[in-house]
């Protein structure tokens, strides 16, 4: 009797144990693959799942979420021969457990060494200045060799990023003096293009100013053309007026156009800055006869004025102008 009682007691706790272990458990991010005697036949996803011990186990653990994974250093010889090291950055997630459990051996080492292989292909098949300057192409072109090659695997490639691309010393020590040259290239340039503006500038308002001039001159000159046209008229008008009087027998006229003349003499004589003393060409008694001869061509001037002579009108025209 007791025998069979411990016997029992002991069936239960196997059968207790079995049930617990029959029971999975698959935590929130993951998922388990369960084969049966070896054999792939089911994924256990998050929660509670009963598989009867023995019969059925968990074959992997695969994780669902979105990973990382980093690409060691690598050396890498450019299209122009040149040594460079860089490494990166791969951002993947299972999208189909059981492929990424069965379909490759190691996951993570097949998607390094994918990566590695064809981040080595693309750098190389580019100059050093292409691989420092496109790295957003070397992304994409990564991105789209490396998930297209692991679409078996049931993984997704989401982003690769190269984290840092690392020339020589001396090619950095001769990128640095490029660099420098460039920038003063550049400054040399522009400083010249300022000057040249500058100059055109200068020259432009230097030959606006001296049209100006140019045009001052010639209104100028027109002006005085033009003053001294009238003046030649005014002295022809009272030349013919004398010539008409001296034709007539107007002795006055004459004695008036040679006091004219002897007046702006002596005034040109008078307005001379170093005439201390002024000799007059004639005599007094002369010039006193000649100014007498005016009053006597004005007062006859004014009695015809009067009677409205012929010569009156011809007269006041002359002096009209």
């Amino acid at each position: 009797m007791g025998i069979a009682i411990i016997a029992i007691i002991a069936l239960g706790v196997a059968v207790l144990l079995w049930l617990f272990s029959s029971i999975k458990m698959v935590r929130q991010g993951y998922q388990y693959t369960i084969e049966h005697f070896g054999r792939f036949t089911t994924v256990a996803r998050p929660g509670l799942g009963f598989y009867p011990a023995f019969f059925y186990r968990v074959g992997r653990r695969i994780n669902m979420m979105e990973q990382v994974l980093d690409i060691p250093g690598q050396e890498i010889i450019t299209k122009d021969n040149a040594m460079i090291q860089t490494d990166g950055v791969v951002f993947f997630q299972v999208l189909d457990a059981a492929k990424a459990a069965y379909e490759v051996s190691d996951l993570y080492v097949a998607i390094m060494q994918l990566t590695t292989t064809n981040l080595r292909t693309v750098m190389g098949s580019m100059d050093l200045d292409e691989t420092l300057s496109k790295r957003d192409e070397i992304n994409a072109r990564l991105l789209s060799v490396v998930d297209q090659a692991t679409e078996a695997w049931g993984v997704k490639i989401t982003r690769v990023e190269i984290k840092d691309i690392r020339p020589p010393a001396d090619i950095v020590n001769a990128m640095g003096r490029q660099m420098k040259a460039e920038r003063e290239k550049r400054a040399v340039i522009l400083e010249s293009e300022g000057s040249r503006a500058s100059a055109i500038l200068r020259a432009e308002g230097e030959k606006q100013s001296q049209i100006l001039e140019a045009e001052g001159r010639r209104e100028a000159a027109f002006r005085d053309a033009e003053a001294r046209e009238r003046a030649a008229q005014a002295e022809a008008t009272a030349t013919k007026l004398v010539s008409d009087a001296i034709e007539s027998g107007s002795a006055q006229a004459i004695n008036y156009f040679i006091a004219q003349k002897y007046v702006e003499a002596v005034g040109q004589f008078a307005n001379s800055p170093n005439a201390k003393t002024i000799l007059f060409p004639v005599e007094a008694t002369q010039l006193i006869g000649t100014l007498g001869g005016i009053g006597e061509l004005a007062k006859e001037a004014l009695a015809k004025g009067g009677e409205a002579s012929p010569t009156v009108p011809s007269t006041r025209g002359g002096g009209g102008r």
